[in-house]
Protein backbone atom coordinates (compact mmCIF):
# COMPACT_ATOMS: atom_id res chain seq x y z
CA UNK A 1 0.00 0.00 0.00
CA UNK A 2 2.88 2.36 0.83
CA UNK A 3 4.65 1.66 -2.45
CA UNK A 4 1.42 2.36 -4.31
CA UNK A 5 1.51 6.01 -3.22
CA UNK A 6 3.63 7.90 -5.79
CA UNK A 7 4.04 10.94 -3.53
CA UNK A 8 5.70 8.70 -0.93
CA UNK A 9 7.73 6.67 -3.41
CA UNK A 10 9.41 9.69 -4.97
CA UNK A 11 11.14 10.48 -1.66
CA UNK A 12 12.51 6.93 -1.52
CA UNK A 13 13.78 7.37 -5.06
CA UNK A 14 15.42 10.63 -4.05
CA UNK A 15 17.18 8.85 -1.20
CA UNK A 16 18.61 6.38 -3.70
CA UNK A 17 19.67 9.26 -5.94
CA UNK A 18 21.34 11.31 -3.21
CA UNK A 19 23.00 8.53 -1.21
CA UNK A 20 23.51 5.85 -3.86
CA UNK A 21 24.45 2.45 -2.40
CA UNK A 22 24.96 3.87 1.09
CA UNK A 23 22.53 2.52 3.75
CA UNK A 24 20.98 6.00 4.06
CA UNK A 25 19.66 5.49 0.54
CA UNK A 26 17.47 2.58 1.64
CA UNK A 27 13.79 3.06 2.46
CA UNK A 28 13.22 2.87 6.21
CA UNK A 29 10.13 0.72 5.75
CA UNK A 30 12.20 -1.89 3.91
CA UNK A 31 11.37 -3.88 0.82
CA UNK A 32 8.48 -6.28 0.45
CA UNK A 33 10.72 -9.30 -0.07
CA UNK A 34 12.73 -8.52 3.06
CA UNK A 35 9.62 -8.07 5.21
CA UNK A 36 8.13 -11.21 3.72
CA UNK A 37 11.24 -13.19 4.65
CA UNK A 38 11.36 -12.08 8.29
CA UNK A 39 10.81 -15.06 10.61
CA UNK A 40 9.94 -15.25 14.28
CA UNK A 41 13.44 -16.30 15.33
CA UNK A 42 15.05 -13.42 13.51
CA UNK A 43 12.62 -10.94 15.05
CA UNK A 44 13.20 -12.39 18.51
CA UNK A 45 16.98 -12.22 18.14
CA UNK A 46 16.79 -8.62 16.94
CA UNK A 47 14.61 -7.70 19.90
CA UNK A 48 16.84 -9.49 22.42
CA UNK A 49 19.96 -7.72 21.15
CA UNK A 50 18.59 -4.20 20.95
CA UNK A 51 15.59 -3.66 23.21
CA UNK A 52 17.55 -3.40 26.44
CA UNK A 53 16.97 -1.23 29.54
CA UNK A 54 20.33 0.47 29.07
CA UNK A 55 19.28 1.72 25.63
CA UNK A 56 15.89 3.13 26.64
CA UNK A 57 15.18 6.84 26.92
CA UNK A 58 12.27 7.94 29.10
CA UNK A 59 10.95 11.42 28.40
CA UNK A 60 7.96 13.14 29.95
CA UNK A 61 6.29 16.54 29.93
CA UNK A 62 3.27 18.00 31.66
CA UNK A 63 2.05 17.65 35.23
CA UNK A 64 4.81 15.30 36.39
CA UNK A 65 7.29 15.44 39.23
CA UNK A 66 10.82 14.80 37.99
CA UNK A 67 12.03 13.06 41.15
CA UNK A 68 8.99 10.78 41.32
CA UNK A 69 9.34 9.89 37.65
CA UNK A 70 13.07 9.17 38.05
CA UNK A 71 12.30 6.94 41.05
CA UNK A 72 9.70 5.02 39.01
CA UNK A 73 12.21 4.46 36.21
CA UNK A 74 14.91 3.35 38.66
CA UNK A 75 12.43 0.89 40.12
CA UNK A 76 11.73 -0.59 36.71
CA UNK A 77 15.46 -1.02 36.06
CA UNK A 78 15.83 -2.84 39.35
CA UNK A 79 12.81 -5.08 38.79
CA UNK A 80 13.14 -8.82 38.38
CA UNK A 81 13.18 -10.48 34.99
CA UNK A 82 14.61 -7.56 33.06
CA UNK A 83 17.19 -8.45 30.48
CA UNK A 84 20.33 -6.43 30.36
CA UNK A 85 23.64 -6.69 28.61
CA UNK A 86 25.90 -5.14 26.03
CA UNK A 87 24.00 -3.94 22.99
CA UNK A 88 25.56 -4.31 19.55
CA UNK A 89 27.66 -1.34 18.56
CA UNK A 90 26.21 0.92 15.92
CA UNK A 91 28.18 0.56 12.71
CA UNK A 92 29.12 3.74 10.87
CA UNK A 93 28.94 3.04 7.17
CA UNK A 94 31.19 5.94 6.25
CA UNK A 95 30.57 9.03 4.16
CA UNK A 96 28.20 8.49 1.21
CA UNK A 97 29.50 9.00 -2.29
CA UNK A 98 27.65 12.15 -3.27
CA UNK A 99 27.28 12.58 -6.99
CA UNK A 100 24.52 13.68 -9.32
CA UNK A 101 22.15 10.80 -10.08
CA UNK A 102 18.74 10.54 -11.75
CA UNK A 103 16.06 7.98 -10.82
CA UNK A 104 12.62 7.51 -12.38
CA UNK A 105 9.73 5.18 -11.61
CA UNK A 106 7.09 4.71 -14.27
CA UNK A 107 3.59 4.73 -12.82
CA UNK A 108 0.24 5.64 -14.39
CA UNK A 109 -0.63 8.71 -12.38
CA UNK A 110 -2.45 11.97 -13.02
CA UNK A 111 0.56 13.95 -11.82
CA UNK A 112 4.31 13.89 -12.04
CA UNK A 113 5.99 13.85 -8.65
CA UNK A 114 9.49 15.32 -8.79
CA UNK A 115 12.18 15.75 -6.14
CA UNK A 116 15.58 17.42 -6.29
CA UNK A 117 18.07 16.89 -3.52
CA UNK A 118 21.66 16.67 -2.44
CA UNK A 119 24.13 16.56 0.42
CA UNK A 120 22.96 18.23 3.62
CA UNK A 121 24.39 18.71 7.10
CA UNK A 122 24.39 16.55 10.22
CA UNK A 123 22.13 17.12 13.20
CA UNK A 124 25.17 18.24 15.22
CA UNK A 125 26.16 20.96 12.74
CA UNK A 126 25.69 24.43 14.21
CA UNK A 127 24.55 25.59 10.78
CA UNK A 128 21.27 23.74 11.34
CA UNK A 129 19.70 26.95 12.68
CA UNK A 130 20.69 28.83 9.54
CA UNK A 131 19.34 25.97 7.43
CA UNK A 132 15.91 26.26 9.02
CA UNK A 133 15.83 29.94 8.17
CA UNK A 134 17.14 29.28 4.68
CA UNK A 135 14.43 26.71 3.99
CA UNK A 136 11.81 29.24 4.98
CA UNK A 137 13.04 31.54 2.24
CA UNK A 138 13.26 28.85 -0.46
CA UNK A 139 10.18 26.71 0.09
CA UNK A 140 9.26 26.24 3.73
CA UNK A 141 6.26 28.56 3.92
CA UNK A 142 3.43 29.99 1.82
CA UNK A 143 5.45 33.20 1.42
CA UNK A 144 8.56 31.35 0.20
CA UNK A 145 10.02 31.88 -3.25
CA UNK A 146 9.07 28.49 -4.66
CA UNK A 147 5.50 28.62 -3.34
CA UNK A 148 4.97 32.11 -4.70
CA UNK A 149 6.56 31.59 -8.11
CA UNK A 150 5.35 28.05 -8.87
CA UNK A 151 1.94 27.96 -7.25
CA UNK A 152 0.59 31.43 -6.50
CA UNK A 153 1.75 33.38 -9.57
CA UNK A 154 1.59 30.66 -12.21
CA UNK A 155 -0.67 27.92 -10.82
CA UNK A 156 1.74 25.22 -11.99
CA UNK A 157 1.50 23.02 -8.89
CA UNK A 158 -0.67 22.53 -5.84
CA UNK A 159 2.17 21.27 -3.68
CA UNK A 160 5.72 22.63 -3.76
CA UNK A 161 8.08 22.83 -0.79
CA UNK A 162 11.66 22.37 0.40
CA UNK A 163 12.81 20.06 3.18
CA UNK A 164 15.85 18.62 4.93
CA UNK A 165 16.82 15.48 6.85
CA UNK A 166 19.62 15.71 9.40
CA UNK A 167 21.36 12.44 10.27
CA UNK A 168 24.18 11.54 12.65
CA UNK A 169 27.08 12.20 10.27
CA UNK A 170 25.56 13.85 7.22
CA UNK A 171 22.22 14.95 5.86
CA UNK A 172 20.01 15.68 2.88
CA UNK A 173 18.36 18.79 1.48
CA UNK A 174 15.71 18.77 -1.19
CA UNK A 175 12.58 20.15 -2.73
CA UNK A 176 9.37 18.56 -4.02
CA UNK A 177 6.99 19.53 -6.82
CA UNK A 178 3.79 17.73 -7.78
CA UNK A 179 2.32 18.91 -11.07
CA UNK A 180 0.17 17.82 -14.00
CA UNK A 181 1.83 16.55 -17.21
CA UNK A 182 0.99 19.67 -19.21
CA UNK A 183 2.66 21.87 -16.58
CA UNK A 184 5.73 19.74 -15.92
CA UNK A 185 8.19 21.40 -18.27
CA UNK A 186 7.24 24.95 -17.32
CA UNK A 187 7.32 24.09 -13.62
CA UNK A 188 10.84 22.69 -13.94
CA UNK A 189 11.94 25.76 -15.89
CA UNK A 190 10.68 28.01 -13.09
CA UNK A 191 12.34 25.83 -10.42
CA UNK A 192 15.62 25.96 -12.34
CA UNK A 193 15.46 29.74 -12.48
CA UNK A 194 14.63 30.02 -8.79
CA UNK A 195 17.53 27.76 -7.84
CA UNK A 196 19.90 29.90 -9.90
CA UNK A 197 18.61 33.03 -8.20
CA UNK A 198 18.68 31.36 -4.78
CA UNK A 199 22.36 30.47 -4.99
CA UNK A 200 23.28 33.94 -6.24
CA UNK A 201 21.00 35.84 -3.86
CA UNK A 202 19.54 33.55 -1.18
CA UNK A 203 17.74 36.22 0.83
CA UNK A 204 17.21 39.90 1.39
CA UNK A 205 16.86 41.55 4.78
CA UNK A 206 13.07 41.31 4.73
CA UNK A 207 13.12 37.66 3.69
CA UNK A 208 15.62 36.85 6.42
CA UNK A 209 13.53 38.58 9.06
CA UNK A 210 10.25 37.06 7.87
CA UNK A 211 11.63 33.53 7.76
CA UNK A 212 13.40 33.86 11.10
CA UNK A 213 10.25 35.11 12.83
CA UNK A 214 8.21 32.34 11.22
CA UNK A 215 10.58 29.66 12.52
CA UNK A 216 10.53 31.14 16.01
CA UNK A 217 6.75 31.46 16.02
CA UNK A 218 6.15 27.89 14.89
CA UNK A 219 8.59 26.59 17.49
CA UNK A 220 6.93 28.47 20.36
CA UNK A 221 3.44 27.43 19.23
CA UNK A 222 4.47 23.78 18.97
CA UNK A 223 5.67 23.81 22.58
CA UNK A 224 2.15 24.58 23.77
CA UNK A 225 1.59 20.84 23.26
CA UNK A 226 2.91 18.67 26.09
CA UNK A 227 3.29 15.82 23.61
CA UNK A 228 5.54 18.02 21.46
CA UNK A 229 7.62 18.96 24.50
CA UNK A 230 8.00 15.30 25.44
CA UNK A 231 9.02 14.34 21.88
CA UNK A 232 11.54 17.19 21.75
CA UNK A 233 13.20 16.02 24.97
CA UNK A 234 13.26 12.36 23.95
CA UNK A 235 14.54 12.95 20.43
CA UNK A 236 17.32 15.23 21.72
CA UNK A 237 18.47 12.58 24.18
CA UNK A 238 18.32 9.81 21.58
CA UNK A 239 20.29 11.89 19.09
CA UNK A 240 22.88 13.03 21.62
CA UNK A 241 21.93 16.68 21.17
CA UNK A 242 22.00 19.32 23.90
CA UNK A 243 18.59 20.20 25.28
CA UNK A 244 18.36 23.90 24.53
CA UNK A 245 15.85 26.21 26.16
CA UNK A 246 13.48 28.26 24.03
CA UNK A 247 15.54 31.37 24.73
CA UNK A 248 18.73 29.61 23.64
CA UNK A 249 17.15 28.51 20.36
CA UNK A 250 15.79 32.00 19.74
CA UNK A 251 19.28 33.41 20.31
CA UNK A 252 20.74 30.96 17.78
CA UNK A 253 18.11 31.93 15.20
CA UNK A 254 18.57 35.65 15.83
CA UNK A 255 22.30 35.21 15.25
CA UNK A 256 21.74 33.98 11.65
CA UNK A 257 23.02 36.50 9.12
CA UNK A 258 22.69 37.03 5.38
CA UNK A 259 26.30 35.90 5.03
CA UNK A 260 25.40 32.61 6.76
CA UNK A 261 22.55 32.05 4.33
CA UNK A 262 24.66 32.93 1.31
CA UNK A 263 27.41 30.48 2.26
CA UNK A 264 24.95 27.70 3.08
CA UNK A 265 22.92 28.15 -0.11
CA UNK A 266 26.07 28.00 -2.24
CA UNK A 267 27.31 24.94 -0.40
CA UNK A 268 24.09 22.90 -0.43
CA UNK A 269 21.86 24.08 -3.28
CA UNK A 270 24.26 24.47 -6.21
CA UNK A 271 22.27 22.87 -9.06
CA UNK A 272 25.25 20.91 -10.41
CA UNK A 273 25.30 18.78 -7.26
CA UNK A 274 21.56 18.12 -6.97
CA UNK A 275 20.19 14.69 -7.86
CA UNK A 276 16.77 14.09 -9.41
CA UNK A 277 13.94 11.65 -8.78
CA UNK A 278 10.58 11.38 -10.51
CA UNK A 279 7.43 9.27 -10.58
CA UNK A 280 5.05 9.55 -13.52
CA UNK A 281 3.69 8.03 -16.68
CA UNK A 282 6.48 8.80 -19.17
CA UNK A 283 10.21 8.77 -18.45
CA UNK A 284 11.10 10.53 -21.70
CA UNK A 285 8.72 13.38 -20.86
CA UNK A 286 10.33 13.63 -17.43
CA UNK A 287 13.85 13.74 -18.83
CA UNK A 288 12.85 16.38 -21.37
CA UNK A 289 11.22 18.49 -18.67
CA UNK A 290 14.24 18.49 -16.35
CA UNK A 291 16.63 19.67 -19.06
CA UNK A 292 16.43 23.29 -17.80
CA UNK A 293 17.90 21.99 -14.54
CA UNK A 294 20.74 20.35 -16.45
CA UNK A 295 21.36 23.64 -18.25
CA UNK A 296 21.64 25.38 -14.89
CA UNK A 297 23.99 22.68 -13.66
CA UNK A 298 26.28 23.06 -16.64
Amino acid sequence: MYEDDPQDRVFDLLGESVFGEHPLGRAVIGRAEVVRGAGIEGLRAFHDERYLPGRIVVAAAGSVDHDELAAMVDGLYAGEGHRDGQAPASAYAGEPSFERRVRFLRKDTEQYHVCLGGRGISRHDERRFALRVLEGVLGGTSSSRLFQEVRERRGLAYSVFSFSNLHAHTGEVGLYVGTRPENLREAMTVVAGELRRFVEDPAGEQELERSRENVKGRMVLSLESTAARMSRLGSSLLAGLPILSVDEIVDRLDAVTLTDLRELAGDLFAPEQLSLAGVGADEDAFLQAVRPLEAVAS
